[in-house]
């Protein structure tokens, strides 16, 4: 997390105050920025407000005093009619000082964030999509990773406060290449959890302890983030989520999620991704089962429940 003096950084307005966007909205806060926040789940309200946050009554009213709106919602829906108004509401781009800057911290399609910017600049402000990689504990580290999505200007302005809230910062080129980052990221996280935990199931039927199987992969060519941090069995990772009966983290709700966002740009771009899309089925099922609110890894008691039937059934 980058200190940079609070007298150079921009007010901001925080929609979206839940497992992310609360502590994110803390971080910025702690570091002296003007935050005014709005949620609407009271909890999240409540939370914010101890750590500091100016909350509101709407989200109106906290864009009208801030140069930043930040906005962090569960899909790209969410996003563009926040943006323009719904149901008779005034839009945020209509409520919204000249000069402000929208930045979007959703997981959302790349269509959906290139929507969103265009119709910010319509309306004549600036925007950037800059989704997040590192969870909860990230968020409220200050550690998350940012995959910005703008103009070369407009990454510039948005960019402390980002460092503020992460620790690393990447622009990686116009509108929507945030999300096209965010979204191939996480195909390859969920791909390596599902072959990680196959793993983890096929030592177990092999007789082969789990400590000794971290031990040679983690030193070996199998080695990966899925395994080294957020390893799908107790023991050799002690902060792994699989020591508390799979607590997210990062829930398989939001690896579906992510993992549905691939499949539609697979099916744009006519990509060949066919581990991709495997592992969607099977998140996608491991949501249907009833994990939604699991930690991703837990897809490894997927993993063994179905193995052990499919031997029963043979």
């Amino acid at each position: 997390m980058t200190e940079t003096p609070s007298q150079q950084l921009p007010a901001v307005a925080f929609l979206g105050l839940g497992h992310m966007g609360g502590p994110m909205a803390a971080n910025l806060a702690a570091a002296g920025v003007q935050v005014t926040g709005y949620d609407i789940v009271p909890e999240a309200c409540s939370a914010a407000r101890e750590q500091g946050i100016e909350v509101v009554e709407t989200p109106q009213e906290a864009a009208r005093s801030a140069d930043v709106v930040i906005t962090m919602f569960p899909s790209g829906k969410h996003v563009v009619d926040a943006y323009v108004g719904i149901d008779g509401a005034v839009g945020l781009l209509a409520a919204a000082p000249a000069g402000t800057t929208f930045l979007d911290c959703s997981t959302i399609n790349i269509s959906e964030a290139q929507e969103a910017t265009e119709l910010a600049r319509a309306a004549g402000f600036t925007a950037a999509d800059a989704p997040v990689s590192g969870g909860v504990v990230g968020a409220t580290a200050g550690t998350l990773a940012f995959m910005v999505g703008a103009e070369p200007e407009v990454f510039e302005r948005v960019r402390p406060l980002l460092e503020i809230m992460g620790g690393r910062v990447v622009h990686c080129g116009g509108s929507g290449m945030g999300q096209a980052a965010k979204i191939c990221n996480n195909m390859i996280l969920g791909v390596s959890m599902v072959a990680v935990s196959e793993a983890f199931v096929l030592a177990e039927r092999l007789g082969l302890e789990h400590q000794a199987m971290y031990d040679v992969v983690s030193n070996a060519s199998g080695q990966c983030w899925a395994l080294t941090t957020n390893c799908p069995v107790p023991g050799p990772v002690p902060t792994s989520p699989a020591n508390k009966d799979f607590e997210p983290g990062f829930a398989g709700a939001l690896m579906a999620k992510d993992l549905n966002l691939a499949t539609t740009a697979l099916d744009e771009t006519g990509a060949a991704a066919p581990m991709g899309r495997l592992a969607a089925e099977l998140y996608n099922q491991f949501v249907a089962d009833g994990h939604a609110g699991k930690d991703f890894s837990g897809i490894i008691t997927t993993l063994r429940d179905g193995g052990r039937k499919s031997s029963r059934e043979e």
